[in-house]
């Protein structure tokens, strides 16, 4: 076990180093509010047609009038991106000037071991730590974790769930909780969040009765990384990038969205057919093997699964079905009251603040995602996370961030659930 510690710790350390070593000390990230019409065309042509990535929104197409545009750029593209908004007026501000420390910082690690206690939780982690994390938790508690394999990604790395239940329960009627994260790549906390819940579902099961009355009564499954090709680039080659690495003979861009890629409205406005683009929706529903095997496993455990949570970050939102029109769920005042407990509480414990609310109307419409299609299978309570921050470190959350950022998921994740224990009914 010594020498595989060892090893686990010697590719931390490689793959820092080519991390490391492939960024640029003058990468920066940019704050823009385009004011008019001519300004949002010129930040749209920026986010395209050079080497920088949007940040947020997800797509140029989003960028309206008025609207904070988050842009990561480059040291080699700086200096002709300065000059290009410069010659047209817009201004712009400096949101994040060390962008190579902080990746440097989430990506140092010095502990691939989970018995290392809760600091192993409060770092992120490699896609082959979390797999060791997986079966190492798995195997210290084999009366309330199984690990279950429901399928592959493009490029064939395993797609691992976790189911996690009580230790003994007299509850014949039990349902249970689908919880997905990292989704898009560069989404860190929301691996590190599912790492997060579990442990936390392990060590206080016997003493946090919230806890203990949501295992009484629903297993959780816990899929940890739905895009291990995604998120295994962005610690070896790109740390921006957002989507699986899927690829195709027609064309030389790699990945979908594969939150575009779900039976929901697929690729109506909100998604793009354009391969190159960051929401491309695939060739069909459910062409992408991370998006199939998900779907499938859902569809198998429709009748147990009452609620569905899908992580991701930035934003500090707690959304709901639809995003994939602006039409009304059939229970949207039902889901509005459970996001604003969840809000509410977030904030007086932690004074931060969440919006809730619809994903359409309380961002921009996004066809394909995962929450709407859970929520037309018939999981009628189906929510979105979005976690730390609002811009001042986006995707680049420093490891000091993940218990605050984590303990404000599970208590939103807790006061959901609660009241979805409280509906269900009664056995007959």
């Amino acid at each position: 076990m010594k020498f595989l510690l060892i090893l686990g710790f010697l590719g931390v350390l490689a793959q820092w180093s080519w991390v490391a070593s492939s960024l640029n000390n003058d990468d920066q990230v940019f704050s823009i509010t385009p004011k008019t019409q001519a300004e949002v065309d010129i930040v749209k042509n920026v986010s395209s047609q050079y080497e920088t990535v949007l940040w947020s929104p997800a797509a140029p197409e989003f960028i309206r009038e008025g609207a904070e545009v988050h842009l990561f750029v480059p040291g080699n593209s700086s200096q002709a991106v300065r000059e290009l908004l410069r010659t047209h007026g817009v201004t712009h501000a400096v949101m994040l000037a060390n962008t190579k420390e902080l990746i440097e910082m989430q990506t140092r690690n010095a502990s691939t071991d989970p018995r290392s206690g809760m600091s192993y939780y409060e770092k992120y982690h490699s896609l082959e730590d979390i797999y060791h994390w997986l079966n190492k938790t798995a195997m210290e508690n084999p009366d309330r974790i199984k690990v279950i394999l429901i399928g592959s990604s493009f490029e064939k790395r395993p797609l691992y769930v976790v189911k996690l239940s009580a230790i003994s329960t007299t509850n014949t009627n039990k349902k249970a909780i689908w919880l997905d994260c990292g989704i898009h790549a560069r989404e860190w906390i929301a691996p590190a969040f599912c790492l997060w819940f579990v442990q936390y579902s392990l060590s206080f099961y016997e003493t946090n009765r919230d806890i203990a009355t949501i295992l009484d009564n629903m297993d959780v499954y816990v899929l940890p990384v739905m895009n291990p090709d995604g998120y295994k680039y962005t610690w070896t080659t790109d740390r921006m990038w957002r989507k699986n690495r899927s690829t195709r003979e027609d064309s030389r861009c790699v990945g979908v969205d594969l939150n575009r890629n779900f039976d929901a409205n697929w690729c109506t406005e909100g998604a793009s057919h354009r391969p190159c683009s960051e929401i491309f929706c695939g060739e069909f529903p459910e062409s992408e093997p991370e998006a199939s095997a998900v779907a499938s496993f859902l569809r198998r455990h429709k009748e147990a699964v009452a609620l569905y949570v899908s992580i991701h970050s930035y934003s500090q939102m707690l959304l709901f079905p639809y995003s994939c029109t602006r039409d009304l769920a059939e229970n949207h005042a039902e889901l509005l009251s459970m996001a604003k407990e969840a809000a509410l509480k977030i904030k007086r414990y932690y004074r931060n603040n969440y919006k809730y609310g619809a994903g359409a109307e309380t961002i921009y419409l996004a066809p394909g995602g995962s929450d709407d299609w859970a929520y037309k299978l018939g999981i009628k309570y189906s929510f979105t996370f979005e976690l730390q921050d609002t811009g001042r470190y986006g995707f680049l959350l420093p490891p000091s961030e993940i218990p605050r950022a984590c303990n404000e998921a599970l208590i939103a994740l807790k006061t959901i659930a609660l009241r979805v224990v409280e509906r269900i009914p009664p056995p007959a």
